[in-house]
């Protein structure tokens, strides 16, 4: 999995589903925090299109609650087939065991998303830039998800999402909410390199999320009108 261009990854918690994906997706976000036998479906997974794995931990958005045993799973999807790419939280790089499991995955040729979440709120530019810049050392894309009140929020990232990206880094970003739903579309317009929309039209893993038919026609048209 490449990020020198935009990728549409489908979110599910159930490998079961993916099909539906193929049409529109470049790959696959497995939700493991939020399905029960991750392992099982992991091992089985004979798709085509290739896994992110994620693992989120629950004050950012996720299921999962004990870290030990979240890091332990990771460490496991490095070394399936099928993955292509982990999201390991910005915030858990202050571990060492974290930056180890990092460490291992780019020496296997996994990728790694390094992710931030805020639920409440849309940080100053200057903060956003100091986010995304330090994730971007840890791996090959940093991605931040904030929570936009107005439109000023949303503006404020994309032209974040264009500083960084004309720096050379490669970052992915998006608005949570209603407010901030098209900058889920738009963003990629600026820069962004990684959309996400649910397997499952009812079955958003984040608030504001597009159905994936929608985000895929949308970035489509807008880009190729750019």
């Amino acid at each position: 999995m490449e990020f020198d261009s935009f990728v549409l990854v489908a979110a599910t918690d159930s490998l079961r589903s993916v099909e539906r994906a193929r049409e529109h997706a470049d790959a696959i976000e497995f939700r493991m925090d939020l399905c029960e036998n991750p392992r099982e479906q992991l091992e089985s997974y004979d798709g085509e299109l290739s896994v992110l794995a994620t693992n989120r931990w629950n004050a950012e958005g996720g299921n999962a609650t004990d870290d030990a045993a979240r890091l332990a799973l990771l460490e496991w999807a490095v070394e399936q087939p099928a993955v292509a790419a982990i999201d390991v939280e910005f915030d858990a790089l202050d571990d060492p065991e974290w930056r180890s499991l990092v460490a291992d995955a780019r020496a296997a040729g996994v990728r790694v998303v390094v992710s931030a979440h805020d639920f409440e709120r849309t940080p100053s530019r200057a903060v956003m830039n100091e986010q995304l810049h330090e994730a971007g050392k840890h791996g090959d894309c940093a991605k931040l998800a904030v929570t936009a009140t107005d439109r000023r929020d949303v503006l404020d990232l994309l032209s974040v999402t264009e500083t960084r990206t004309a720096a050379g880094e490669t970052v992915a970003t998006m608005a949570m909410g209603a407010v901030g739903q098209h900058s889920r579309a738009v963003a990629p317009l600026y820069g962004s390199r990684i959309g996400y929309a649910p397997v499952a039209p009812d079955a958003a893993t984040a608030p504001g999320q597009y159905t994936l038919k929608t985000l895929s026609q949308l970035v489509r048209t807008l880009s190729a009108d750019h």
